[in-house]
């Protein structure tokens, strides 16, 4: 690997710390997909890179591209979602959200789509309006389209008799661009079936236990529809 610099635009899917001072951040980013990225001594009080080696922040990260590494060299965040960091509830929704982007962001990858998909949800979450259940629904649907693993038409849940105003939904979140996701509210009965369906389809085509997750499921009390 050579040694060259780069201006990325992303955001921060996970950091933990590395010895005593430094953190190894998880970027998901437009221009390279997912890396990971050493933040030199960003737990130190003070430091430039204290708050931009945080989950959630989102900005630009000057990237430096040694032999065997990469290492964050400065940030600008332009949003740190601290709404999301005061509101517990939203904050789990946020982390199964980002976890989601890990699981499906490869290196080197065209990752913009699920950048823009992740940015977006979180800034729906902050929307008070909104109810969680439905954001977490139509991001699940959607970063299972922007895979490839979603089909296209929901003919397969013809005999389930769901509503008509669930299969419109439905179709809607796969053609929809990202900026028209959070538009649109459902009633509660609409709303359970809109779950059912993205849940039997977020179980059969990944073959992965997300632990934010359970997590979210056992903090905030929200079991999913069977």
């Amino acid at each position: 690997m050579s040694s060259q610099a780069w201006a990325l635009t992303g955001m921060v899917l996970s950091a933990v710390p590395v010895g005593e001072y430094d953190k190894l951040v998880v970027l998901l980013t437009k221009e390279r997909g997912k890396i990971r990225a050493f933040a030199k001594g960003a737990r130190r009080p003070n430091n430039p890179l204290m708050a931009a080696a945080n989950v959630f922040a989102f900005g630009e990260f000057q990237i430096y591209e040694g032999r065997t590494s990469y290492s964050i060299m400065q940030a600008a965040i332009c949003n740190y979602f601290e709404e999301l960091m005061q509101d517990f509830e939203g904050a789990c929704y946020g982390q199964y959200f980002l976890e989601i982007a890990d699981y499906y962001a490869r290196e080197n990858a065209d990752c913009k789509d699920l950048l823009k998909l992740a940015y977006q949800s979180l800034r729906a979450l902050c929307a008070p309006a909104l109810p969680k259940e439905l954001i977490k629904g139509i991001y699940e649907l959607k970063a299972m389209v922007f895979s490839g693993e979603c089909p296209q038409s929901f003919e397969q849940f013809a005999g389930w008799e769901l509503h008509e105003s669930t299969l419109y939904a439905l179709q809607y979140v796969v053609a929809s661009p990202v900026e028209k996701l959070y538009t649109f509210t459902l009633a509660p009965e609409v709303l359970g079936e809109f779950q059912k369906v993205v849940t039997w389809m977020r179980r059969r085509y990944i073959e992965h236990q997300f632990k934010s997750l359970e997590i979210l499921e056992i903090m905030c009390g929200r079991q999913e529809p069977n």
